[in-house]
């Protein structure tokens, strides 16, 4: 079985010690594909190195919500010119954090504006963070229109998920579902269309229930699979297949 792991912050200093390791650990575990992206420009050398070195992983750029009150105006443009090489296959990680209350609102939506524009003049896929954000980045989903993308680490409602399909996007599904006390989410994984959904770890974040509070690791995203495979009654190789071909058909850059 091949898995595909959409998002993977691969190039986090947390990987520094022992990277090589860890993406050799998640080839052995079917992993032959991860999605590396990035967070501010000061890290888009980052994920081209670390994609450029880890066969398999390929890169995405954006400038992420928690990242925007230090990022500048001309951060915009060289996420433009990184994007047009024709190398990323998506842009992010971007979206909107409304979790830190203190955080600047108008300038993340801003930035996040900025940015869907550059992947609706691309036509490039968004990777979308949206914690504590999920109606307001669906209103900017609809005021800019892209050619879809994920809903990464999803956590919304029934009703948000049935929205996000309806936009062309796959709901991202990784750690956070197999923990016990997470009942609805592992309701929606459960019971939403398996063609929306798409598998990921976030790491090193967002740990499994298995590992405790441990770093995460790619290699992990088999076993999280057999969360979604239980919930839904299905063989793991059956959620292998379709979350890998629910990848490939968002993310069209990836090989097939």
């Amino acid at each position: 079985m091949m898995w595909i792991d959409t998002h993977c912050h691969l190039d986090a200093a947390e990987f520094d010690p022992d990277r090589v390791a860890v993406h050799g650990a998640a080839l052995e575990k079917g992993v032959g594909t991860i999605v590396v992206p990035a967070v501010e420009a000061a890290n888009f050398q980052a994920v081209t190195e670390v994609c450029r070195l880890h066969p398999g992983c390929f890169p995405a750029y954006g400038i992420h919500p928690m990242y925007v009150a230090k990022a500048r105006e001309s951060d915009l443009e060289e996420l433009r010119a990184v994007l047009a090489d024709g190398k990323a296959v998506a842009v992010g990680e971007i979206g909107l954090d409304f979790f830190v209350e203190d955080g600047d609102v108008a300038r993340q939506e801003g930035f996040f504006a900025e940015q869907l524009k550059i992947a609706r003049d691309l036509d490039l896929p968004v990777l979308l963070h949206l914690r504590r954000a999920v109606d307001t980045v669906l209103k900017h989903l609809r005021r800019t229109q892209v050619r879809g993308g994920i809903a990464h680490a999803f956590n919304g409602s029934r009703q948000q998920a049935e929205e996000f399909i309806k936009l062309d996007f796959k709901l991202g599904f990784g750690g956070a579902m197999t923990w016990s006390r997470a009942t609805r989410l592992r309701q929606l994984a459960a019971t939403l269309p398996l063609s929306a959904i798409v598998l990921e770890t976030d790491a090193p974040d967002i740990p499994p229930e298995f590992i405790g509070r441990a770093r995460n690791s790619p290699a992990y995203l088999p076993r999280i699979a057999e969360t979604l495979a239980e919930l839904r009654g299905l063989s793991l190789a059956a959620v292998a297949e379709a979350t890998s071909e629910n990848a490939q058909s968002v993310l069209s850059r990836l090989p097939a």
